[in-house]
């Protein structure tokens, strides 16, 4: 049971293992006094939402809804305006908001194959959302048990701040990290600029782990290179995808800080993966029961503990069980891989295909640009023409940057990759802080 290997686990550690930024603390032991309410009501198999954070309440919950063989549904009030989407797609009965049940949809646990494959186990199980702009989100399920079974392998303690989101894989990665490795999670209440800044200086953070938009925001925040404290030893970024321009900035700003590439989906987990060096973007992706091929330049991926399947969707496996990532990849003689785009995302000018990154990665050598977005807009002529949204910094006046991004994409690149139309405007992040 989980409880029982934790407190093995922290049974002779004397520091706290949260902490938020209204200087609360709470020892691992604290956890099991926190009351659950309504937690008596959920028997082994049912399917429970939790809406929460990391704040003590959600992630002693968290464990004792997987303590109690339940399928979770990590949730969070950000998504609040597809709840029910979520709710009605998990098969869910119960719903807690940190640790509180808020709603009791149906005593009655749903059938569905995977389900009751899960249960028929006796294991608890996880269900997460896909986060994709394009389609109605998928309900990914896993096993608990395999999922879980990756963070049996011992690594440093370290001191995180919890920057990615409950719901998310990323989040709960960090996360489970913490609490198999004697590592601390500290909290924020927002996640701006000023409110990480402080956090990472305030709480010795050693690891952040967050999104290459977020820093992107970063390395262009005034005086960004005298505020990040020693402390802080690794910045992981993933989600999506990383641009040189920025990560090489970065690590001229932080020279003594190591930054981690991450790689994985909610389908197969968060897999291990080794960089070239700090400041590539080539990676190797590995580890146990992980087996990786390209055809065409996309990425498949075969893995051990992938998700059982989606509730509302057909699977995406192959007969003989690999996943087509549609990333786009480059790949290097010693087997180094560099993602550079989606294969969804090529534009296709009259028979002339490109990817929009290459048009971004250019823009974001100019001085003054904060984001760049190059999309394919349909044309009845070429098929597609390119469109180019660009947003500033210091309210630069946007005739000269337009004269400089125009020099700059005519020098570098072939005409047919020229937007057509370039607007100036603030680019659309989400609550996870990835381009829109």
């Amino acid at each position: 049971m989980i409880f029982s290997k934790l407190e093995k686990i922290w049974e002779e550690i004397d520091y706290p293992f949260f902490q938020d930024s209204d200087g609360k603390k709470l020892f691992f032991n604290q956890l099991k006094n926190i009351h659950i309410e309504g937690i008596d009501k959920i028997k082994r198999g049912d399917v429970v939402a939790l809406i929460g954070d990391f704040n003590p309440e959600s992630i002693a919950s968290l464990l004792y809804l997987i303590e109690k063989g339940a399928i979770v549904v990590p949730l969070t009030v950000e998504t609040k305006e597809q709840h029910n989407y979520f709710l009605e797609q998990s098969f869910c009965q119960y719903v807690f908001e940190k640790n509180k049940l808020i709603n009791s949809i149906s005593k009655i646990q749903k059938k569905h194959p995977l389900l009751d494959d899960l249960r028929n186990q006796d294991h608890a199980g996880l269900i997460l959302f896909t986060t994709g702009t394009t389609g109605r989100p998928k309900a990914i399920l896993h096993d608990f048990v395999p999922f879980i079974s990756r963070y049996s392998t011992p690594r440093p303690p370290l001191k995180a701040l919890s920057f990615l989101l409950f719901d998310h894989i990323g989040g709960l990665n960090t996360l489970l990290h913490m609490l198999f490795n004697q590592g601390q999670v500290v909290s924020i209440k927002e996640r701006t600029i000023e409110s990480v800044i402080n956090a990472l200086q305030k709480y010795s953070i050693e690891l952040l782990p967050t999104t290459p938009t977020f820093l992107r925001m970063m390395s262009l925040y005034k005086g960004i290179n005298t505020k990040i404290p020693k402390s802080l030893k690794i910045i992981s970024y993933g989600t999506e995808r990383m641009d040189q321009v920025t990560l090489d900035i970065l690590c001229k700003q932080f020279p003594k800080v190591d930054f981690r590439q991450t790689y994985g989906m909610s389908e197969l987990g968060i897999l291990r993966i080794k960089s070239k060096s700090r400041n590539s973007l080539f990676m190797k992706i590995g580890g146990e029961g992980i087996k990786t091929k390209t055809i065409n330049k996309i990425l498949y991926i075969k893995a051990k503990n992938k998700m059982l399947g989606y509730l509302n969707a057909k699977s995406p496996f192959d007969s003989e069980g690999w996943y087509c990532t549609k990333d786009i990849v480059e790949e290097t003689n010693e087997g180094f891989i560099k993602v550079t785009g989606r294969d969804s995302d090529v534009v296709n000018i009259a028979g002339l295909k490109f990817l929009p990154s290459e048009v971004e990665l250019e823009c974001l050598k100019i001085p003054h640009i904060k984001h760049a977005k190059a999309i394919g807009i349909s044309n009845p002529i070429t098929g597609q023409h390119l469109e180019l949204i660009v947003e500033v910094e210091n309210n630069k006046e946007e005739k000269l940057v337009k004269e400089l991004i125009m020099s700059q994409l005519k020098s570098t690149l072939p005409k047919h990759m020229i937007p057509s139309k370039i607007r100036f405007n603030k680019l659309k992040l989400s609550h996870r802080f990835k381009k829109l």
